[in-house]
């Protein structure tokens, strides 16, 4: 049996302007090159590494039973300077609210970079990647 993951499908509709929606799976969003109705892909694609790389550090968390009360992330994402304005270097801070001691929790992000995070195995490995965290016990 394959552990392949099925193929993604989004369909994206014009909308006027820079103004497009994206549907798939049943969800739709907005995405605007103005980033004005919607975020623009480059704020897309910015929500999506850090959304993976913040999903996989709370199911591992949680799967090793440590509680999770609160988790933030702050990605700032530095650009080329001349087109295409892809991201140079990406530094992404992770807060969590959590008993797992700190090894635990650094390990959970390694992991997520390393081996589970599919947005970030998607981008060019060229990419300076930093990761921080900051934990609270209460």
């Amino acid at each position: 049996m394959s552990d392949t993951k099925p193929p993604t499908v989004l369909d994206l509709e014009w909308d006027g302007r820079l103004v497009f929606t994206a549907r798939a799976g049943g969800h739709a969003w907005v995405l605007d090159g103005m980033n004005e109705a919607g975020p623009s892909p480059v704020s897309a694609l910015a929500s999506a590494l850090a959304g993976c790389m913040a999903i996989d550090v709370v199911h591992i968390l949680t799967r090793g039973r440590f509680g999770v009360r609160g988790f933030s992330a702050r990605l700032t994402g530095h650009r080329a300077g001349s087109e295409p304005r892809r991201f140079t270097a990406i530094d992404l801070g992770f807060a969590i609210e959590t008993d797992a001691p700190r090894d635990q929790v650094e390990r959970a992000v390694a992991l997520s970079r390393e081996k589970y995070c599919s947005v970030w195995h998607s981008l060019r490995q060229d990419i300076q990647l930093t990761t921080s965290v900051s934990l609270s016990a209460s």
